[in-house]
């Protein structure tokens, strides 16, 4: 198993006025499933592909099981890219798009038959080895991408968005296929995504990436509750934590007992840490009930007409649009941002 270590990596387009990445450096450890996350123009493909080879290294190093690889051509990184178009050989069967690779580093034809048989019938492909990629599901064309990485072992798998053109279905079976391979293999892998559920139920690590910057990196559920920035806190959960308009923010952890929410900071509660609450200190006019079946959604506005709440209740006797609900919340669970410079505020009860 390898690492991959960044060091101070920029990348800058010419001509543009700023630089796409102006310097991150990041460990990946051995055997790790490392998750870029991000909205688009975030960096992190472009991060991806400085790793692959496919984009030169304005500054800064890149390292691979040890070696420097910022001159090697993609070939000679010990890598393999699965993209989201998959990138298959339309005239060649499933066999000869796995073994393609292989062929061309002159390995003898038993030991390419062997490898291309293990990695299909780990993929559910035995039975598909003789189709043609028009003859295959997206899913199927898309274990076939797996299949021409694994046969190759690698030092380190690479993901770009591997999911993006599969149905909603589809995309969490196959996302689930995708962990339980890379857990069985043991490769060390970066993977970029824009969908933060993808990389929460995916990373062993989190890197999430904003404006070319890194904005925090940690196990999944440690970012999630205890997000370091407004960033990280709105980017990251479904639905996003709701960000309370000053005053009503301040009232609300100052009848929780926190002091410090007054004037400078700004509070933020997830929506599923929210209860109905008789006489709660938050007053909200439902405007919208979404039912997800065992939970539901409630939208709505709080009283200073600023504020716009989301909650995530469990029950079937929920209000309707236009009626008024009072909700509380665990002191333990608000989190308090600096209004300035939106980082994470560290105080007892929050």
């Amino acid at each position: 198993m390898s690492d991959i270590r960044l060091r101070n990596v920029r990348k800058v387009y010419p001509g543009a006025a700023e630089a796409t990445i102006p310097g991150l450096s990041l460990d990946i450890g051995a055997g790790e499933l490392c998750v870029l996350v991000g909205p688009s123009g975030c960096g992190k493909s472009t991060l991806l592909r400085m790793v692959a080879g496919l984009e030169e290294v304005t500054d800064g190093e890149i390292n691979i099981a040890g070696r420097q690889v910022n001159d090697l051509e993609p070939a000679r990184r010990d890598i393999s890219m699965v993209f989201q178009n998959y990138a298959l050989y339309p005239h060649m069967t499933v066999h000869g798009n796995m073994a393609y690779g292989l062929k061309n580093r002159g390995m003898p034809k038993a030991e390419i038959a062997e490898k291309v048989g293990t990695a299909a019938r780990m993929l559910g492909l035995a039975d598909y080895l003789d189709r043609k990629p028009r003859q295959l599901s997206g899913g199927q064309r898309q274990r076939v991408a797996m299949g021409r990485a694994i046969v190759r072992e690698p030092a380190a798998f690479l993901f770009d968005e591997p999911l993006s053109n599969l149905d909603a279905k589809l995309r969490v079976k196959t996302r689930v296929e995708i962990r339980d391979l890379q857990q069985r293999l043991g490769t060390t892998s970066i993977y970029v995504t824009h969908d933060q559920q993808e990389a929460m139920t995916l990373a062993d690590t989190l890197v999430v990436m904003n404006a070319g910057r890194v904005e925090q990196i940690g196990p999944p559920m440690e970012i999630y509750a205890r997000p370091a920035s407004l960033f990280v806190a709105g980017f990251i959960g479904s639905p996003p934590m709701n960000v309370l308009a000053p005053g009503t923010g301040a009232a609300l952890a100052t009848a929780a007992g926190i002091e410090r929410a007054a004037g400078h900071a700004v509070v933020g509660v997830r929506p599923e840490d929210l209860r109905a609450q008789p006489g709660g200190p938050l007053a909200v006019t439902v405007r919208v009930v979404e039912r997800l079946g065992a939970t539901a959604n409630v939208h709505g506005v709080l009283d200073d007409g600023a504020s716009e709440v989301i909650a995530s209740l469990s029950g079937t006797d929920l209000p309707g649009p236009g009626e008024v609900m009072h909700l509380g919340v665990n002191p333990a669970d608000l989190h308090l941002f600096d209004h300035a410079s939106g980082q994470r505020l560290e105080c007892a009860g929050a």
